[in-house]
């Protein structure tokens, strides 16, 4: 007759057989065949191969716990029963069903995709079997998750849904339940700081004011460590060493939803540091190492100061390629003279070499194009500043949105690592297309390809096209950033353009233009770059309105004695700039800052004789050590004017060479380019005044008296000063992933535009009311500011520019524009 069944459980409690139980009723055999009924998933090879009995075998009661127990751990069984007659070994198995489906119901606070990423460490996924048994431990797993989160009343329940096949669909309902709130933290034992001072450094909060739209007094128990190591870190930057958190205790009310939280602390004394002593392996530095240490004898202990010094050796050796130095702090506290020696315990290790370095995550920018950032070679000892370095410059190309380096040791060798340079590409440029919108400006439309990593080359190329109510262009560009191995740069563009300026809040006139130029820049070292370049420029002016300031040019470049003839010249100019970077990244930069001095000129001899000169500064200061909080300052300064005689005149600045101010790019708040001097009309009577053949201007006959000014749209200047103070915050409601292409700012903008060539004074004849209001035009003084905030973020169409300002220093004849909205704008 068979054999009884034997089940898993008799072997894994150890059960025995003997007295007068199953060994004595089980006889050895000799196993002439294996049959195993119930398979459906598993082949029966594989079932074999984890059966350790094979036919010509004799089984005893040992080898028959040993074949349970292997085929149960295979994992592809949940039950198993072994038998036999006649020699035959029976075994019959139940396979463990297969996950078909994972679902999720009812869970908020935590996405499915962390869910099913804990799942996956647990083996528990898609197409693989299940173990019931490992269920009651992750519905424990995720409950006390709930329960460090404040959600005590939360339960998390495993549902399996039979399917056909052997399949089942596992289901995890979550029921979450409200967190419990804080409703107060106590600190004990504290005497020098006062709860509210300590209790004020915590994350979590046990009174949130009621304008504090993000504030929350949730409990979270990974936030109550943090803030025990914030208190324990204060407390130890203040001196007092031998500071300690005894205990704490969280109590929760009877309703489970307050929380009662206890912090338990022994302050000490403070501490003076009596003697700081290097050593260890100092590589015959000891003298230069001593000489940069920051910790000096008599000052008070500070925490942040020991770690400071740690830090900085470890960077310091990392230079000279010793990768993995350890740097310790062992101090020796005196209680009776409340006095600490600091002994600084330096082990260098082993110098490491670069094996090589590897990319990860481009895949549009080639490996050379990155590999010419680097400063790291290849075959060269490791070097830390040199890492930096290589991973700065990669940040400020603005082709990707993270850069992340790391050290790997090569199996089997002490003093060999590769570098893993991993990175998260962004949109560089690529296709541009958008719409902009102004509450005053109205709609502009945008289209263009504008790559500023050109199939992965690194090269800059582009055609673009814009349009919009007061402006057509296209320009076609092409810059190759290493056109040398040195960083020598070459390029050159060709463009085209159509102005209207009364279309574009300026006083009427037309400007066709068309030319091309090429450029070139030269590296002076890691932070510093001069660039020049020459070109050629056609301007076509026409439909020039007779105000004022046009008619003084119109009388000096005019080809003849007919009124309203249109103005063409030929120039050819020379440009050159230097450019000063060590910001952090290319892209919403949050450290670092960056200086721009740039030239342009016509050369002697061109219709037209002028310079521009302009120089651009930003200041980033993060004001967290994570960088949410930044302090941006940055300021504009630029002057042009006119050199050299023509036709017995002094050369002065084409009217469309100005500097103009207002709007998303400088004075936001303001009209775009409304912002400076003003165009005005001589009338008397109803005769208007119009470019006069004589050069002497407005020249109506009559008495002085009658004549009167008419003031029209802006014209812009040959001076401009701006200024901007920017909070940037981090943006609320957004993942932390998206952090390095969006960015929210609060700023204050100021500035002006004036004119410091145009002779108002030659107006003294006019009413004084009139003359005060035309000399007003060219005072540096007349500052407007603005207030507001920004939001800007880079899409695939390009980056998309929102902001809302508020004017709070203006004058009667400015014009505002509080909303604004661009896409595809270079900002």
């Amino acid at each position: 007759m068979r054999l009884n069944k034997i089940f898993a459980s008799m072997l894994f409690v150890g059960a025995s057989f003997s007295g007068n139980g199953w060994a004595e009723s089980f006889q050895p055999f000799e196993v002439t065949d294996i049959q195993v009924e119930g398979l459906q998933r598993v082949a029966l090879g594989a079932a074999l191969l984890n059966l350790p009995v094979k036919v010509g075998d004799t089984i005893d009661e040992v080898k028959l716990q040993q074949a349970i127990k292997s085929l149960y751990g295979s994992t592809n069984f949940e039950n198993i029963s072994i038998s036999h007659e006649n020699g035959i070994l029976y075994v019959a198995v139940k396979e463990r069903p297969t996950i078909s489906v994972i679902s999720f119901e009812g869970n908020k606070d935590i996405k499915d995709e962390q869910l099913q990423e804990s799942l996956d460490g647990s083996g528990v996924k898609s197409g693989e079997s299940l173990d019931r048994t490992m269920l009651s431990g992750i519905e424990k797993g995720l409950q006390d998750f709930y329960y460090g989160v404040g959600k005590y009343g939360a339960k998390v329940e495993a549902q399996i849904i039979n399917l056909p096949r052997n399949r089942v669909e596992l289901k995890f309902k979550f029921t979450e339940g409200l967190a419990a709130e804080i409703r107060q933290i106590n600190v004990v034992g504290n005497t020098v700081f006062t709860d509210s001072e300590l209790i004020s450094m915590l994350e979590l909060k046990d009174y949130v004011a009621w304008w504090d739209l993000f504030g929350e007094r949730r409990y979270q128990k990974q936030k109550l460590q943090a803030d025990l190591e914030t208190i324990k870190t204060y407390y130890h930057n203040k001196g007092y060493i031998r500071f300690e958190v005894t205990s704490t205790q969280v109590a929760m009310t009877p309703d489970r939803k307050g929380l009662y939280i206890t912090i338990n602390v022994k302050e000490g004394e403070k501490y003076k540091v009596k003697e700081v002593n290097l050593v260890g392996d100092l590589m015959g530095r000891e003298e230069l190492m001593t000489s940069i240490l920051p910790i000096k004898a008599g000052n008070m202990y500070n925490g942040a100061d020991v770690t400071f010094t740690e830090e900085m050796y470890s960077k310091y050796l990392g230079r000279f390629g010793y990768a993995y130095p350890e740097v310790k702090t062992y101090p020796e506290i005196d209680d009776e003279n409340k006095e600490v020696v600091l002994n600084i315990n330096i082990k260098p290790g082993k110098r490491v070499y670069v094996r090589s370095i590897n990319f990860t995550g481009n895949t549009v920018t080639k490996d050379e194009v990155m590999r010419r950032e680097l400063r790291q070679m290849e075959g060269a000892w490791l070097n830390s500043a040199q890492i930096e370095q290589s991973k700065l410059r990669l940040n400020r190309l603005g082709y990707f949105e993270t850069v992340e380096t790391e050290t790997i040791q090569v199996p089997g060798s002490d003093d060999l690592v590769d570098v893993a340079v991993t990175v998260k590409e962004q949109p560089s440029g690529s296709f541009n297309a958008g719409v902009g919108y102004g509450t005053e400006s109205g709609v502009s439309l945008q289209f263009g390809v504008e790559q500023n990593n050109f199939l992965g080359t690194g090269n800059q190329a582009g055609f673009s096209v814009n349009t919009n109510k007061y402006s057509k262009s296209a320009t076609l560009s092409y810059t190759d950033p290493y056109f040398t191995k040195d960083g020598v740069s070459l390029g050159g563009s060709v463009y085209w353009n159509e102005f209207d300026a009364n279309q574009a809040n300026l006083e009427r006139y037309k400007n066709k233009s068309y030319g091309v130029a090429l450029n070139s820049g030269f590296p002076i070292n890691e932070s510093n770059r001069l660039n020049g370049g020459i070109g050629y420029r056609h301007n076509t002016i026409s439909e020039i309105s007779s105000y004022e300031q046009a008619v003084r040019f119109y009388n000096i470049y005019r080809e003849n004695d007919e009124v309203d003839s249109d103005l063409s010249f030929d120039n050819f100019e020379l440009t050159a700039g230097w450019y000063r970077s060590t910001l952090n990244r290319g892209t919403f930069p949050t450290d670092g800052s960056s200086q721009r001095l740039s030239g342009k000129m016509t050369v002697p001899g061109s219709d037209l004789q002028y310079f521009k000169t302009d120089f651009d500064t930003n200041f980033y200061f993060p004001m967290t050590r994570q960088h949410g909080f930044v302090l941006l300052a940055r300021a504009h300064l630029g002057y042009a004017n006119g050199y050299g005689d023509f036709n017995d005149n002094e050369q002065i600045l084409p009217f469309w060479e100005n500097y103009y101010s207002g709007g998303s790019s400088s004075l936001r708040g303001f009209k775009s380019n409304s912002v400076g001097p003003r165009s005005f009309y001589l009338y008397r009577g109803s005769s208007a005044c119009s470019p006069d053949p004589s050069g002497d201007g407005c020249n109506l006959p009559g008495d002085v008296n009658t004549v009167y000014v008419s003031e029209g749209n802006s014209i812009g200047g040959n001076a401009i000063a701006t200024a901007s103070l920017e909070m940037i915050v981090p943006t609320p409601f957004l993942d932390e992933a998206y952090t390095n292409s969006v960015r929210t700012s609060f700023f204050l903008d100021a500035g002006n535009v004036w004119d410091t060539e145009f002779d108002y004074d030659g107006y003294r004849y006019l009413p004084a009311d009139q003359f005060s209001q035309l000399s007003d035009y060219s005072d540096p003084g007349r500052i407007r500011a603005s207030w507001g905030m920004s939001v800007q973020w880079l899409s695939p169409m390009g980056p998309m520019v929102f902001s809302l300002a508020w004017p709070i220093k203006e004058y009667e004849d400015d014009e505002t524009e509080i909303f604004s909205f661009n896409i595809g704008k270079t900002f």
